[in-house]
């Protein structure tokens, strides 16, 4: 079964020795909020409830931007630990796919976008089948196959994970707008470049990728 978002919280924070708790933002907030990272749904779900900052004039529910940062942070880490060619990062969201192809090819990890063949991972005879150590979900909901399937051989899930999702098989949650072109560019960009700098011992690495390169095309 899935490991407890608790533990891997404590794993992370115990395997560095370092505080996850930011002081300032990975990027300004201005490049959170004009990415649409923090915009949810009108429909939340009570797992999700702990994330949400407020609730807009339109019913619209708004993510806390720094509680985004730091799980972004804390996935970083949490990824990092991982041999890359055995992370798997999943998206049938139509704006998570080139995202996910870039995020994939800068870590050295594997990426199943589009539709995701069930069996993948459980099934030897398939072509398609991996045997991942993690799985990454875009949206637990439209990668729900790719989840159920982590779940039953037993690997951690890190989920990005909207106002409406169900948390229940995620591992590691990162409250962000999942839906959104720029916005899932923006957290995968910053998701690619933290675990590259964890990798490198926490020191400034050279990152010439911008979110452009990350966004899919309208």
């Amino acid at each position: 079964m899935p490991e407890d978002e608790t533990m891997v919280e404590q794993h992370v924070v115990t395997s560095d020795g370092q505080d996850i708790r930011p002081g300032e933002l990975l990027i300004p907030e201005d490049t959170y909020l004009t990415s649409g990272v923090h915009i949810g749904t009108q429909q939340k779900s009570a797992s999700m409830r702990r994330f949400v900052f407020k609730v807009r004039f339109d019913g619209l529910h708004v993510l806390d931007v720094r509680e985004t940062d730091r799980r972004i942070r804390l996935g970083a880490k949490f990824l990092a630990h991982f041999p890359a060619d055995r992370i798997l990062v999943v998206s049938q969201r139509q704006y998570g796919q080139k995202p996910v192809r870039i995020f994939a090819k800068t870590i050295g990890a594997v990426s199943f976008a589009e539709r995701f063949v069930p069996g993948c991972l459980t099934n030897p005879n398939l072509t398609e089948y991996f045997e991942p150590k993690v799985l990454v979900v875009t949206d637990p909901a439209t990668d729900q196959q790719a989840l159920s399937e982590a779940v039953s051989i037993g690997i951690p899930v890190v989920g990005l994970c909207d106002v409406n999702n169900e948390t229940r098989n995620v591992d590691l949650v990162i409250p962000a707008n999942n839906k959104g072109r720029v916005a899932l560019a923006t957290v995968y960009w910053l998701l690619a470049r933290e675990i590259l700098k964890a990798r490198a011992g926490g020191a400034e690495i050279e990152y010439p990728l911008t979110i452009e390169d990350f966004q899919a095309a309208l």
